[in-house]
C-alpha cells in the first residue's frame, strides 16, 4: 500500500463540470535510505532539487485538476517515499495550488505519511499548520533488533513519541502502520507487540505482512541464509490472531490490511478501493478520471512517470507527467480487498453490459470457491467470505482470469466497454 498520492472523486453521471467527492494523493518519491524490504519507487533525497519538485507538484496538479474539471476536493493524502522528508511548506504550496482550482471540503481528509524519526516528530506542528488534519504514523515494529534488520531509520522510543504528538495534535485521526511475518517473529512474540501498540494508538490500525520481494537486500539475505522469515501457515495464524485481538479491542476490519474504531476509516483510501475517481501527483503516482477538458468520455486510469528527474522534466515541458492505460482489473482488484466486497450496482458503472453473474456465475473454479465458503457471489454482489478474505491473493488470480477470458477480446475492438457512465 505505498504508492498513495492521488486526487479522488466519486460521480454517478459526467457532466459538463465534475461536481463530485474527489481526493489528491501527492506522491514525494525520496528517502534518506532504502529499507531493506522495499521495492517502491523511492529515490535517495536530494535536497538541490526540492524546490523545483515542489513547483512541479503545484503544476502538475493544476494540469490535471483542470484536464478533469472536479469541482470539489474531499480527501488528499502525502504519500512517499517519505513526505514527512519534505518541507511543511512544499504541501502549504502544493494545497494552495489546489485550492485555486477546486474547492477544498472544509471537512476534506489531509493525510500525511510519516517516518518515526525525531526529523519526523518535530514537524508534526509544523505540518498540521500547513493543513494536515491526518497523521499515518510507519512504526512497522516495536522491536528495535527488527528495526535494524529491516534497516528502519527510527527506533521504539522514537515510534512512541511521534504517536504521542500525532494524536495530541490530530486526537482520532492518527493511524499505525504495523507490519508481521518479519524475520524470527513468532505469533507469540506478535500477539505480545500487538497488545502494546494497543496501549498506545489511537484508532486505526493497518496490518502488513512483510512480502521478500526479488531484488530487494533482504531478498538476497533470505537467498542468502542468512535469515529467515516464518512460514506461510505461522504468518496466516499471526494474521488470525491479529484479526481477533483487534476485534476484542473494538477494532473493526472494513479491508483486508485495515482496522478502525469509533468510525475512525481512511475516506480516503476507501474511495480508492470502491473505484473513485481520483488523481495521482507525483513520480510514480497513479489516478483514475475521465478527462472531460480534452473531450475524453472514458474513465482512464494513469500512472505517472516514475524517474524524478524525468517526470519533472516532463511536467516542465508539458504540464504533467502521464502515461495511460484503461483496465477494468483494477475495479476488481481494489473492490476484493473490502469486506464488503463489490455490488452489482458498484460494478455496473464500470461494466454496464457485463454484470458479475455473468462473468463468475458459471466459472467451475469459483463454484468451487464458493462451495468451499471462501467467497460468495449473489444478490448484493460479489465478496470474499471472513475465512477467504485471508486467502485473497490465492483467490484472485482465479478472479482475473475469469475477467481476462471475457474482456480481453472486447478491449481489442473497442475501448469503450470501460467507460464510466
Amino acid at each position: 500500500m505505498n504508492a498513495k498520492s492521488c486526487i479522488i472523486c466519486d460521480t454517478n453521471t459526467i457532466l459538463q463540470k465534475q461536481h463530485m467527492s474527489f481526493c489528491s494523493l501527492l506522491q514525494w518519491p525520496y528517502c534518506l535510505r532504502r529499507c531493506s524490504y522495499c521495492n517502491f519507487n523511492k529515490y535517495i533525497s536530494r535536497s538541490s532539487s526540492d524546490n523545483i519538485m515542489t513547483e512541479c507538484l503545484q503544476k502538475e496538479a493544476q494540469t490535471l485538476l483542470q484536464l478533469s474539471q472536479v469541482s470539489c476536493i474531499t480527501s488528499v493524502f502525502l504519500g512517499g517515499g517519505t513526505p514527512s522528508l519534505a518541507h511543511p511548506s512544499t504541501f502549504a504550496a502544493v494545497l494552495e495550488s489546489i485550492s485555486q482550482h477546486a474547492h477544498i471540503h472544509h471537512n476534506a481528509e489531509v493525510t500525511l505519511e510519516v517516518n518515526p524519526t525525531p526529523l519526523g516528530r518535530s514537524k508534526l506542528e509544523d505540518f498540521y499548520h500547513a493543513g494536515v488534519n491526518r497523521f499515518s504514523v510507519g512504526v512497522q515494529t516495536l522491536n528495535d533488533d527488527d528495526l535494524v534488520v529491516l534497516l528502519r531509520d527510527h527506533s521504539s522510543h522514537d515510534a512512541l513519541r511521534t504517536i504521542e504528538e500525532a494524536s495530541r495534535l490530530c486526537p482520532g485521526r492518527v493511524s499505525v502502520d504495523l507490519m508481521f511475518g518479519r524475520p524470527g517473529q513468532t505469533v507469540r512474540s506478535w500477539d505480545t507487540e500487538l497488545r502494546e501498540v494497543l496501549q498506545i494508538c489511537d484508532d486505526h490500525l493497518s496490518l502488513y505482512q512483510l512480502t521478500v520481494e526479488r531484488g530487494t537486500q533482504l531478498f538476497k539475505q533470505v537467498q542468502r541464509g542468512e535469515v529467515t522469515v516464518p512460514e506461510e501457515e505461522v504468518t496466516a495464524e499471526m494474521y488470525q490472531r491479529a484479526r481477533a485481538v483487534l476485534h476484542q479491542h473494538n477494532f473493526q476490519q472494513y479491508e483486508v490490511s485495515n482496522f478502525a474504531r469509533h468510525n475512525a476509516v481512511s475516506h480516503h483510501n476507501l474511495s480508492y478501493w470502491k473505484g473513485r475517481q481520483y488523481i495521482g501527483v507525483g513520480p510514480g503516482a497513479h489516478g483514475r478520471f475521465v478527462p472531460l477538458g480534452e473531450g475524453g468520455v472514458c474513465r482512464e486510469a494513469r500512472t505517472q512517470t516514475l524517474e524524478p528527474e524525468v517526470w519533472m522534466c516532463e511536467v516542465q515541458k508539458m504540464g504533467h507527467g502521464t502515461r495511460r492505460r484503461i483496465q477494468i482489473e483494477e475495479v476488481l482488484v481494489m473492490g476484493m480487498r473490502m469486506t464488503k466486497g463489490i455490488t452489482h450496482k458498484h460494478w455496473q458503472r464500470f461494466s454496464p453490459h457485463v454484470n458479475l453473474h455473468h462473468i463468475f456465475g458459471s466459472s467451475p473454479d469459483v463454484q468451487d470457491l464458493q462451495q468451499s465458503g471462501k467467497l460468495i457471489l449473489d444478490e448484493r454482489g460479489l465478496r470474499c467470505s471472513y475465512e477467504g478474505l485471508a486467502l485473497l491473493d490465492s483467490i484472485l488470480p482465479t478472479l482475473l482470469l475469469e475477467t481476462e477470458r471475457i474482456y480481453t477480446p472486447k478491449q481489442k475492438d473497442n475501448n469503450s466497454f470501460y467507460n464510466a457512465r
